[in-house]
């Protein structure tokens, strides 16, 4: 149930309509990912415009939330979180558009022995979105919940940190890929990274809203 409600309630109707949209795009990054790995490079192309029309649309409901705090929902003590909180939540989707555009414009040729390993890291970083999905729903109905699936959400960014440095040490140690592809997957690469990491960065604004909340 809710604790709060009228405008408070409304943002967070458009808050989970956000989170939802940046759940879609990195949906949409995962098809991608995967039509690129399997030699789909038109399907990839198409995906790419896909991912920038729901991260568009992830940017209008942000600047939507804004609005609504601005004109008066929450103390306003609170409205620079939830505020900030938006934007954090948005970056995630901005991480998925820009490791898209950085593998469509550069086309680097496909690592065939990495392809496992490359969507095991596109998968953990969209687990780690996932689990702070629940953190930012649990902050209208339990603080504790929140704090507890901020802190999940940290040690899946972690588990996804480990595929990342595994993957492109494999990378670079790889005497099939050319030190053009070398440069361009690490780029990828890191860029997928960045999808749990903002994840991450937005999960410590929920364990600071959640902790501020208990008093």
């Amino acid at each position: 149930m809710s604790i709060f409600g009228g405008k408070e309630s409304n943002v967070f109707d458009t808050i989970e309509d956000h989170l939802e949209v940046v759940k879609k795009t990195l949906e949409s990054f995962r098809k991608l990912m995967e039509a690129y790995l399997n030699g789909d490079l038109e399907g990839a192309k198409a995906l790419e415009e896909e991912v920038s029309k729901l991260e568009s649309e992830a940017d209008s409901l942000r600047r939507n939330i804004e609005l609504m705090l601005y004109e008066g929902a929450f103390l306003p003590v609170s409205r620079g979180d939830y505020v900030r909180l938006s934007e954090l939540v948005d970056q995630v989707a901005d991480a998925a558009e820009s490791a898209a555009h950085v593998l469509i414009l550069a086309k680097p040729k496909v690592p065939d022995e990495l392809k496992d390993e490359i969507m095991r890291l596109v998968d953990l970083a969209i687990e780690t979105y996932d689990v702070l999905m629940g953190a930012v729903k649990a902050l209208n109905r339990d603080v504790d919940e929140a704090l507890k699936l901020a802190k999940a959400t940290e040690d899946k960014e972690e588990e996804a940190d480990r595929v990342e440095y595994r993957v492109k040490a494999e990378t670079f140690e790889s005497e099939t890929i050319t030190t053009y592809g070398k440069l361009i997957w690490n780029q990828v690469l890191t860029k997928i990274g960045d999808i749990a990491d903002r994840a991450e960065d937005a999960s410590d604004q929920v364990m600071l809203m959640a902790i501020k909340r208990r008093g």
